[in-house]
């Protein structure tokens, strides 16, 4: 028996690499198991940030109020009105993480910098086989978009991955077997 899963097998997106494809945007209402609640001052220009820089969309508000913003399936965050006499001039202390696809990547980093030049950085490689994206939104929070990038059997993060008993297709695991897809 194998202690081990596919992750990459459960939910909108299994597909690694340049030739992946994103899923559709989910309209649908279910109970969210996780979600984002981030502070604006401002939930007119915090909406539209995130909704033209970041590819959200908006599933539903309260005027002056509360905007919930969805991209794909349980990715949904809450932006909510600053309590009265506060501010969010500060940065939160919070990051969150966004699956997406290659092709998405320079499209968000490219319309966030057009609607705050500054607000962007990368796409970076990462050592858990990533390519990420970098935002800080109107409210100061960080927003990752993260792609999974296509494995390479030789690499070194691979080989890193195997050696901790992580199942990588292609490399091979603790007992000299070849994993497959």
């Amino acid at each position: 028996m194998n202690d081990y899963f596919e992750a990459f097998d459960k939910g909108p997106l299994s597909d690694r690499g340049v030739d992946a494809v994103a899923p559709e945007i989910y309209r649908g209402i279910y109970a969210m198991p996780a979600f984002v609640t981030i502070p604006t001052d401002d939930l007119a220009a915090s909406a539209d940030f995130w909704v033209r820089g970041l590819g959200f969309i908006e599933l539903f508000g309260i005027p002056g109020q509360l905007v919930h913003l969805r991209r794909w399936a349980f990715q949904d965050v809450l932006l909510v009105a600053a309590a009265p006499g506060s501010t969010t001039a500060e940065a939160p202390a919070m990051s969150v993480s966004f699956s997406c696809v290659m092709s998405q990547l320079d499209e968000v980093a490219r319309a966030c910098e057009s609607l705050r030049p500054g607000s962007a950085t990368g796409p970076r490689d990462t050592a858990w086989l990533t390519r990420d994206v970098e935002v800080i939104t109107p409210e100061h929070a960080r927003v990752i978009f993260t792609a999974a990038r296509e494995y390479d059997a030789q690499s070194a993060e691979a080989r890193s991955l195997a050696d901790a008993g992580i199942p990588v297709p292609g490399t091979q695991d603790r007992g000299d077997n070849v994993i497959h897809d």
